[in-house]
């Protein structure tokens, strides 16, 4: 007796066999953490997710709760900012303890380094205005085409910059630093006082690029520059599809090195710093949600092609445009998605 297998529904059958079927049509295996269909039934010693199920969605969030999370960012960062005056004499302090301890692993490459940039004065004025504007250019950039190309994607991304740039707050407060140029009888050259990119005069410019009153000077560790860099350089080199965009994207933090230590902004400790406060971000995130942050999700939109159904008259199944298979999907769909029986052909 020959038969035809009816096509089992894809959602249907995981919600049949207890597979829960997540936020927004998105199919997740269990032990998974919602990694999607097709994705490996596989522990991890990360635990999580914290958070239930209905508040891991994969949809965009509401432009407004993301207007809400910049300016609590910028209030947090505020405080650092205000506190910053008294913490001066014990971040200068720090400032050459850190020295010594680059000196110790034969990393304290700064001060040459900046001394040689500022002998290239186009290139000095050039990395002012690089580390003055880039570091918040790229970044919203970077988040705001995530947004619109990459809506499944956003909100694992965006929540690790975040978690990232509050461990990196509370490093601002609680170990307040003395960048190299604002060190006393460091040697260093500060080139943003001598080469303004705004074109202010020494006796006029004040901290970085003339905004010394709304910028915290002290807060050298960790780097968000790196760290926020190499959260740009990691985002674009997985989500981009043309070469040339990830080769621009995975440059990024390296010239964002040399820029940081060529105008004498940090020192490569505090590199180090923003490398670590990334991939804590990068756990934080993980175990929050609880699926790794540029795994595929499938929905509805997304979820792959169902295979296709044969016709009833046996063959290897494999049916072109026009055949039985066509004829079958679209009658079932008039019929209001129910699935069509299969036609039982009788024993010779």
């Amino acid at each position: 007796m020959t038969t035809t297998q009816p096509l089992e529904n894809t959602t249907g059958a995981a919600t049949a066999s207890g597979g829960p079927v997540g936020s927004g049509g998105v199919l997740e295996t269990p032990g998974t953490g919602g990694r999607g269909a097709g994705s490996p039934d596989r522990r991890s010693w990360i635990p999580g997710p914290l958070l239930p199920r209905k508040f891991r969605p994969t949809n965009r969030p509401k432009l407004w709760l993301e207007i809400g999370l910049i300016a609590l960012g910028y209030w947090l960062y505020t405080l650092t900012r205000l506190a910053a005056p008294l913490h001066e004499a014990t971040a200068q302090q720090r400032g050459w303890d850190l020295l010594h301890v680059e000196h110790y692993l034969g990393l304290n490459f700064e001060r040459s380094f900046n001394h040689w940039v500022y002998g290239v004065r186009w290139l000095a004025f050039s990395m002012n205005v690089y580390y003055a504007t880039l570091h918040f250019i790229v970044p919203i950039a970077v988040l705001i085409w995530v947004y619109v190309k990459f809506p499944d994607r956003y909100r694992a991304v965006r929540t690790v910059m975040c978690t990232m740039t509050l461990i990196a707050l509370f490093g601002f407060y609680f170990y307040s630093l003395c960048p190299p140029r604002l060190l006393p009888d460091g040697n260093f050259i500060d080139t943003f006082k001598l080469l303004n990119p705004w074109g202010q005069t020494a006796a006029t410019s004040d901290g970085v690029a003339g905004l010394g009153k709304g910028t915290n000077e002290f807060a050298a560790m960790p780097s968000l520059h790196i760290g926020w860099s190499t959260w740009c350089a990691l985002v674009i080199a997985h989500l981009a599809t043309n070469k040339w965009v990830k080769v621009l994207g995975i440059a990024y933090p390296f010239a964002t090195f040399a820029v940081i230590l060529g105008t004498a902004n940090h020192y490569v400790l505090d590199a180090v710093g923003g490398l670590v406060v990334l991939a804590l971000g990068f756990l934080l995130q993980r175990i929050i949600q609880g699926r790794p942050v540029f795994a595929p999700v499938a929905g509805r939109d997304g979820a792959a092609p169902l295979p296709r159904q044969t016709d009833g008259s046996g063959g290897s199944g494999s049916a072109g445009p026009g055949s039985g298979s066509a004829e079958a999907a679209k009658h079932g769909s008039e019929a209001g998605g129910e699935r069509s029986r299969p036609e039982i052909a009788p024993q010779a």
